[in-house]
């Protein structure tokens, strides 16, 4: 079931960023910045050029990896205990990263809770899904259930779409540092 979840969001992501659809690989590139710990205020090394050319491996690559895990399927080869037990020291360092990571975006300055005092309705409701999944992740990777963790990773990744796709086109999010593709006019 891995591969259907992991093709299902790798072709959407990557189509998305590859195609800059709604100025997508400009807001993931902000937020990229925005959420990376130490970064500083200047201008990223990579650009949204790399990006996009990075997504389109994802574009290309995702739809193979979907097709295989329906093949699978359908063959009766996949079943819902495909991923091996994570041990707990690794659940509890995630249950670490996912929890300094929902603190730094959320707080006063972060880059989601900037999004949530900017968003509408839908990107509310998908930002407060998207931090609800990254939770369930957590907490179904440590009970090991996998249809479970699955389920909240293939839903997490589909909200943070709608997040990057739901900007108006050519209007990156304020991050505070200015985009090499802005002009001053």
């Amino acid at each position: 079931m891995f591969p259907i979840a992991w093709g299902v969001v790798a072709t959407a992501f990557g189509w998305i960023i590859a195609t800059d659809f709604r100025g997508a690989a400009h807001r993931f590139h902000a937020y990229s910045h925005a959420a990376t710990p130490f970064s500083g205020a200047g201008e990223p090394p990579l650009g949204v050029g790399f990006l996009r050319m990075l997504a389109g491996v994802f574009a290309l690559i995702g739809p193979v990896v979907l097709v295989s895990g329906l093949m699978d399927v359908w063959r009766g080869r996949a079943g819902p205990g495909d991923l091996p037990p994570a041990p707990a020291w690794f659940v509890v360092a995630e249950a670490a990263v996912v929890g300094a990571v929902l603190l730094r975006t959320w707080r006063r300055s972060g880059v989601l809770r900037r999004e949530w005092d900017a968003g509408n309705v839908l990107g509310r409701t998908a930002l407060a899904v998207l931090t609800a999944s990254a939770v369930a992740f957590t907490v179904t990777l440590g009970f090991g259930w996998d249809m479970w963790m699955m389920a909240s990773w293939l839903v997490g990744g589909l909200c943070g779409l709608i997040l990057l796709s739901s900007g108006r086109p050519g209007t990156p999010p304020e991050t505070g540092f200015t985009s090499a593709d802005s002009s001053d006019s």
